[in-house]
């Protein structure tokens, strides 16, 4: 379900146009309204109703509308006809709903917003901002440990190379072992 469809609004619209929409067809599709007419006009009604009201719900909120553009336009198939949510139900504030795009295979999406627009608010949100930082510290304190052990080895060792005392180690190790055969 397209929540600019149902409210008959452009993906631009202001909140006072889709305040207006929703007054409109509210006051239409009230379920009150439709209390004398026969079950199926009722039903009809009535589930129209709950459509409009959900679209409102989302697309009044900035935050919500900009979710539901986010996945809009990064549900997109890749090439062919059809797409979008149809035929799958995505979940929004514990309610499934389906709609359709009717686009093909573009670099914009039907509320205009490019890929590249995506990947920007999407590298722009907190919780991914979150983790970039923690990564950068984990491998700064990685690198700070790595080059820290070669710091103070040269600090207690001067004139010495790591790889200098661990062959004279070794040395001493096989004379000590010579000596002790020696000794036997």
């Amino acid at each position: 379900m397209d929540h600019y469809k149902v409210l008959g609004v452009h993906r631009s619209a202001t909140k006072s146009e889709i305040k207006e929409a929703f007054r409109r067809l509210a006051v239409q599709f009230h379920p009150d309204k439709h209390s004398q007419s026969s079950g199926q006009v009722r039903d009809s009604a009535a589930l129209r109703f709950k459509q409009i009201s959900e679209a409102y719900q989302i697309l009044i909120d900035d935050r919500k509308r900009a979710d539901y553009n986010i996945h809009r336009s990064t549900a997109q198939p890749r090439g062919g006809g059809g797409g979008g949510y149809a035929g799958s139900n995505y979940r929004y504030n514990n309610r499934s709903s389906s709609s359709s795009y009717d686009g093909g295979a573009r670099r914009r999406n039907s509320s205009g917003v490019s890929m590249l627009e995506v990947a920007i608010r999407f590298m722009t949100t907190r919780a991914f901002l979150l983790n970039v930082a923690f990564a950068g510290c984990l491998l700064g304190g990685a690198k700070m440990i790595d080059g820290g052990g070669e710091r103070m080895w040269k600090r207690w060792n001067s004139g010495k190379s790591f790889e200098e005392s661990m062959d004279s180690i070794e040395k001493a190790k096989s004379q000590q072992r010579r000596g002790l055969e020696d000794g036997d």
